[in-house]
C-alpha cells in the first residue's frame, strides 16, 4: 500500500466511515488531475486498511491472501501459473512465493510443478482454501461497498 502521504491514524480513522468523508483527508489543488489522483490514492489506502482489519479480524487473512484465494477460486480448475498469479495480484514473484508458502502451511493452497515444463510452478486452491474464500468473500464485498465511492462503481455495483 502506498500511503506515505497520509498518517496511519488518518487512514485507520477514515477506513471505517462512508466515502463522502474522504474530501476531509484529501488536500485539493487547482489541478484536477492531481486532485483526482489524491482522491484515488486516499480511497485505495482507506479501503486497504479496512480490508486488512476486517479480513484479519474475521478470517485470519490479509488483503493479498484474500486476492490470491479469490483469483484461484475464479480460475479454471482453481489453479494459476505462479508467475501469472504474481502479476494478477500485483506482487513480485518472491513476495508471492512467501505468501503461497504461508497459505500452503495453512492448507489453503498447494504448489506443484508443471508436467510439460518442470520449471513451471502452479498454485492450486484446496478444498479448505475454497471454504475460507467463501467465508471471507461477503466480508470483502461488504468493506468494498462501504468504502469505495459509489461514483467509481457505477450501476453494476450492487450486483454480486
Amino acid at each position: 500500500m502506498h500511503a506515505q502521504a497520509l498518517l496511519a491514524r488518518e487512514i485507520n480513522a477514515f477506513a471505517i466511515i462512508r466515502t463522502k468523508y474522504y474530501a476531509a483527508v484529501v488536500s485539493v489543488t487547482s489541478d484536477r488531475v492531481v486532485s483526482a489522483w489524491r482522491e484515488i490514492s486516499a480511497c485505495h489506502a482507506a479501503t486497504c486498511a479496512a480490508l486488512e482489519h476486517e479480513l484479519g479480524e474475521r478470517h485470519g487473512l490479509g488483503v493479498s491472501d484474500f486476492e490470491v484465494l479469490a483469483r484461484l477460486a475464479e480460475a479454471d480448475e482453481h489453479k494459476y501459473r505462479a508467475q501469472d498469479l504474481a502479476s494478477a495480484v500485483h506482487l513480485s514473484q518472491s513476495a508471492l512465493s512467501r505468501l503461497v508458502d504461508r497459505l500452503a502451511r495453512g492448507g489453503l493452497v498447494e504448489r506443484f510443478t508443471c508436467d510439460m515444463d518442470r520449471r513451471g510452478i502452479f498454485v492450486q486452491l484446496t478444498a479448505a482454501g475454497r471454504v475460507r474464500y467463501d467465508e471471507a468473500a461477503p466480508t470483502h464485498r461488504e468493506v468494498l461497498a462501504r468504502t469505495v465511492p459509489a461514483d467509481m462503481v457505477g450501476d453494476e455495483g450492487d450486483q454480486g
